[in-house]
């Protein structure tokens, strides 16, 4: 029996701690075939280039990430938990994987080099959604914007830059996560109605 072809996802899941472990530049495509148990021959037939590959896997992580960004605002439940839920999906897809290693820089500066065009979809993708779920919360007087003189969008823009701010400015996980809770509970207090504070 012929042995079947490698799956994308399967190459794609072997890549990602190769990429985390070494960096891009200093990752070969046997490196990536040996990870996933393939030959290199069998790895070129489904990826042309190391560059491909990267943003193959840039695409898939970007993809999954929006869809559990999407259920999670989707549910039911208080506005600002699905919020904080929506940050923390993410940041587990897309930021947790290589935060810890010493090659983050690298991957999330090639990351916008190769795959510019995915990242800026998937954040305007983010702000549709939190726009969107911040309208809805809106119509059913969960929130108040009138309030701060502020729409969906702009709270949403406002989320957004909260959360590169973090990122950039909180290297330990402690310190990221005690600020993005301090995020939320400004968000509770600026965005609750005046009758329900």
């Amino acid at each position: 029996m012929e042995k079947e072809e490698p799956k994308s996802g399967q190459i794609l899941d072997a890549a990602l701690p190769v990429f985390a472990r070494y960096g891009f530049q200093k990752t070969t495509m046997v490196d990536i075939a040996r990870a996933a148990g393939i030959s290199r021959a069998s790895l070129y037939l489904v990826f042309n280039s190391k560059e491909e590959l990267f943003r193959a896997g840039s695409a898939r992580a970007h993809a999954q990430t929006m869809s559990d960004v999407q259920s999670v605002l989707s549910d039911t439940g208080d506005i600002i938990d699905r919020i904080a839920a929506a940050i923390s999906a993410f940041q587990q897809g897309l930021i947790a994987p290589f935060s810890k290693s010493e090659n983050a820089r690298e991957l999330f500066e090639i990351n916008l080099q190769l795959a510019a065009d995915i990242t800026t979809a998937a954040r305007s993708r983010l702000l549709h959604l939190l726009s969107e779920t911040l309208a809805d919360a809106e119509a059913r007087d969960e929130i108040d914007l009138k309030a701060l003189k502020s729409s969906s969008m702009d709270i949403a823009a406002f989320i957004a830059a909260a959360m590169d701010g973090i990122k950039h400015s909180f290297s330990a996980e402690g310190s990221a996560k005690d600020a993005l809770e301090l995020l939320m509970r400004v968000l509770r207090l600026a965005l609750t109605p005046h009758q329900k504070a």
